[in-house]
């Protein structure tokens, strides 16, 4: 009977997911605040609580973390991300300056101690790569020159999870400072180990992956990934830190074969992580910090929209193309929603949560609209704010206008 159960729920989840995905696609919209408003409907203190399938929803969430960072990792390649790191760093010390601080200053106003405030200052940094990958698509502006711009900033916070999440899990983990020294000492370490693995013998380990046979690719990339995860988790380092790692080191056909591969396991399994994280969250607390989520939300909107700007001035872009890269990193999505689970799961203030989702449910929503229009009216109201010089009167009108004394 639980058996059944759990199919009819699990069934049901998965259905409803498609359909307003569907539903999302139709609108040209990101189906991620959907997804978080089908947790909350059916989560505690929902309309209908699901019991049975809870357990498998867990996991499937848990994977589809791991499926998130692997598929972002397949995007870049080591040397690609050096690189990056050299040119750009100056645009992730001002991008970490001007959105990861207001979160930290909010927790700290509400009181939330300095665990929350380091947690909430990655909810605020992270862009998501996602939502942005997808708008920039159906925009056309993948070959615009503030594209690369745009990429590098979402590289660059990409490399930072790497250092930033192994800090956040050692302390909502609770250990000491030595402990959490060492963890993040595991961290970089391996995060170096592997870049340095990527960068000299990346060909040879897409070699020993690589095969005709898409089920044998399948089967061993996604046993690779999830093995070591579960081996970073075991060493107390994240275990997104870990798949994020072994797409890294995958390049050339293996990489785009494993992308085109695992790319329907990422959405479903995504689709369900931020479900579980809607579950999780009790609608009736969301009211309550309603206010604090959109006046953060506000700030760091503009945060970010000066953040792209000033990194593409840095390079050398238009006016017009500065302020499109602006608004097009407003969104934040899936990383937010990650680091916020870190803390819910470890019970770090019960209201870090709700304000997470509320945060993420408005610039889920806003993200693509400042995508598409913040260039418009920036163009709209610098021309509003030019200094309007009389017309001189033409020749012919100056002779014949009557001479005032």
């Amino acid at each position: 009977m639980h058996s059944a159960v759990l199919l009819i729920e699990f069934g049901s989840i998965i259905l409803g997911l498609g359909l307003l995905g569907r539903f999302a696609g139709r609108f040209r919209i990101s189906p991620i605040p959907l997804y978080l408003l089908a947790g909350l409907a059916f989560g505690e203190g929902g309309l209908l609580p699901l019991g049975a399938s809870e357990d498998f929803v867990a996991t499937g969430a848990e994977i589809g973390v791991i499926l998130l960072l692997l598929m972002l990792g397949l995007e870049y390649t080591a040397s690609d991300l050096v690189s990056n790191l050299k040119t750009h760093y100056p645009s992730g010390l001002v991008d970490f300056a001007l959105n990861a601080l207001p979160g930290a200053a909010v927790a700290l106003l509400l009181g939330w101690g300095p665990v929350a405030a380091v947690v909430l200052a990655g909810v605020t940094w992270i862009s998501s790569s996602g939502v942005i990958a997808k708008v920039l698509g159906d925009l056309g502006r993948v070959g615009n020159r503030e594209t690369p711009v745009i990429l590098s900033v979402l590289v660059l916070e990409d490399l930072a999870m790497a250092v930033y999440l192994p800090i956040v899990t050692a302390l909502v983990a609770g250990v000491g400072l030595m402990a959490g020294s060492v963890t993040l000492a595991i961290a970089l370490g391996a995060a170096g180990l592997v870049l340095f693995l990527a960068v000299r013998y990346g060909r040879v380990i897409s070699r020993f992956v690589s095969s005709d046979d898409p089920e044998k690719l399948l089967l061993v990339v996604l046993g690779l990934t999830i093995l070591v995860a579960g081996v970073a988790q075991q060493l107390q380092v994240s275990a997104a830190v870990g798949a994020f790692l072994v797409g890294i080191a995958l390049s050339g056909e293996v990489a785009e074969g494993a992308h085109t591969l695992l790319s329907p396991l990422r959405d479903l399994f995504a689709a369900i992580f931020f479900v579980f994280f809607g579950l999780h969250t009790d609608p009736t607390s969301i009211p309550p910090v309603l206010l604090p989520a959109l006046g953060l939300a506000l700030l760091t909107a503009l945060t970010k929209i000066a953040t792209g700007y000033w990194a593409a001035r840095r390079a050398g872009i238009s006016v017009k193309g500065r302020w499109r890269a602006g608004g097009a990193l407003v969104a934040r999505g899936e990383f937010s929603i990650v680091i916020a689970g870190l803390a819910v799961s470890a019970g770090i203030e019960p209201s870090l949560g709700p304000l997470a989702t509320a945060y993420v449910l408005i610039l889920v929503v806003v993200g693509p609209l400042t995508a598409r229009y913040t260039e418009p009216v920036a163009t709209w109201w610098a021309r509003r704010r030019e200094p309007r010089h009389p017309q001189p009167l033409p020749r012919t009108a100056e002779a014949e206008a009557p001479v005032v004394d």
